[in-house]
């Protein structure tokens, strides 16, 4: 049950050495415990060794900026930095700062479902909170600061979240160019002479064995959730057609639900014929396949129109107007509803009346609600329709198979955040190599237009050199 809260406060990093030596004692204990990766590897790690040495010795400061696919995304940067690159230097017989670290932005709203201990953990590793939907002027501030004066360079996932996606980037947030930007101004102000960088850093998640056996049977458990029989002569299960029969047929069926939910009970227009409901139906209770479309484009379409339906429930009811991008506006939605759960204009919860505080928690309990459609949006913002079939590797179809997990899971009110594994997992790390953010100061310092353009340069470049790391 979601009540009215106190409003969240900025949770300033504050390093300890012993927490983070002992972070990465456990680390490889928290490797194996935590996720099912049992190899990391990485390329152009001498990349970072050189740049490490370079901000050692007072010549740079640099921004790494890091692929965003999975939740295990920090384990495998904190391999890569406690590991990996002193590793290389050693082999090189090159001399670095200790200990290897980085500050690192993260989502503010992490805390609330992974709990208060996380909140001290990460700010006891120098982690730096940001409300990802609106302008957080102390976080930006904080951040701004330790880019330039921290005793580390800088650790950014520029998607702004997982995508639940190895071969796809999503759009990139412009904060890690603006960022970037402000970090020269500030030390040209302060007569410095050190120069700024950002690295892209690739993350690609491999099965180190088949797990086809594994993906059936979450599959088949889906496929019971959602009500759909497995249809027709299945053959060879673990071939990549019938799966991809099957995964389609799962995510024709789960849409076509959605659109009727949300066509019946909350009035939104849908582009779907009237019998997609009906049809779907007959085919799941006579036992037999559905006909996959000579293109996903339709399945696509229809996808992002019902996307574009959810969002819009919630922002009618926070009395929003339809803008931006999906991403941004499902940043605008969470916003809205932190703001409602989590009072600004309420110091003391405990003060309240009994019906003060009633009306206060039904409006939390309100708020919550519409963040429902908001986080069923979040799972599919880089579902194109065509990814499975494009290239039917393993890793493709248990992205997708995963992504309707969590979708299920959601829909069935699940409060279980750990995704099924299904199977153990190799890395590969690819470092890119380095933009230099001071060559583009003079553009960037023309005009406020000017300004502008360099940031959205920046941005595209940095989306670019990702893409090419997988």
């Amino acid at each position: 049950m979601v009540r009215a809260q106190p409003s969240l406060e900025f949770i300033p990093p504050a390093l300890n050495p012993f927490v983070l030596r002992l972070t990465q004692l456990l680390s490889p204990v928290l490797l194996r415990s935590q996720t099912a990766i049992t190899r990391i590897q990485a390329e152009n790690t001498e990349v970072l060794v050189e740049l490490y040495r370079a901000f050692g010795a007072g010549k740079t400061r640099f921004i790494m900026a890091f692929r965003h696919p999975s939740p295990d995304d920090p384990f495998c940067m904190a391999y890569l930095l406690h590991r990996l690159v002193p590793q290389v230097a050693r082999q090189q017989q090159i001399s670095l700062p200790h200990p290897i670290h980085a500050h690192f932005l993260y989502d503010r709203g992490i805390p609330l479902w992974a709990g208060a201990h996380v909140s001290c953990l990460f700010s006891n590793l120098g982690g730096i909170p940001i409300h990802r939907g609106k302008v957080d002027r102390l976080g930006l501030r904080t951040a701004r600061n330790l880019l330039v004066n921290g005793s580390f360079p800088m650790a950014v996932a520029p998607e702004g979240a997982t995508n639940g996606h190895g071969e796809i980037v999503s759009p990139l947030e412009p904060g890690i160019a603006q960022l970037g930007f402000w970090g020269v101004e500030d030390l040209l102000n302060a007569g410095r002479a050190e120069q700024v960088f950002i690295v892209p850093i690739g993350i690609k998640y491999s099965y180190v064995q088949p797990t086809w056996q594994p993906l059936e049977k979450l599959l088949s458990e889906l496929e019971a959730d959602s009500g759909l029989k497995q249809g027709g002569e299945r053959g060879d299960a673990s071939t990549d057609e019938v799966l991809y029969q099957r995964l389609y047929r799962l995510g024709e069926h789960l849409l076509s639900l959605m659109e009727e939910f949300y066509t019946r009970f909350y009035r939104q227009t849908l582009p779907i014929s009237a019998n997609a409901i009906a049809t779907d139906a007959v085919a799941a209770e006579n036992n037999s396949e559905l006909k996959l479309p000579d293109s996903e484009r339709d399945f696509a379409a229809r996808l992002q129109a019902l996307m574009d339906a959810a969002l819009k429930v919630a922002e009618e009811y926070f009395h929003f107007h339809p803008q931006g991008s999906t991403i941004e506006r499902c940043r605008r939605l969470e916003q809205a509803g932190w703001d409602w759960i989590y009072r600004e204009d309420i110091k003391q919860v405990e003060a309240l009346s009994p019906v003060e505080r009633g009306l206060a928690d039904r409006i939390a309990q309100e708020a919550n609600l519409r963040m429902w459609h908001m986080r069923l949006v979040e799972n599919f913002v880089a579902v194109t329709g065509k990814y499975v079939r494009e290239k039917p590797t393993i890793e493709r179809f248990a992205e997708t198979t995963l992504l309707m997990w969590e979708t299920i899971a959601r829909i069935k009110g699940s409060s279980t955040v750990r995704r099924p594994r299904l199977g153990k997992q190799s890395v590969q790390m690819t470092v890119g190599e380095p933009i230099s953010v001071s060559d583009r100061w003079q553009t960037y310092q023309t005009s406020r237009r000017s300004a502008k353009q360099a940031i959205t340069d920046l941005t595209r470049d940095l989306q670019t050199a990702l893409e090419q790391t997988i």
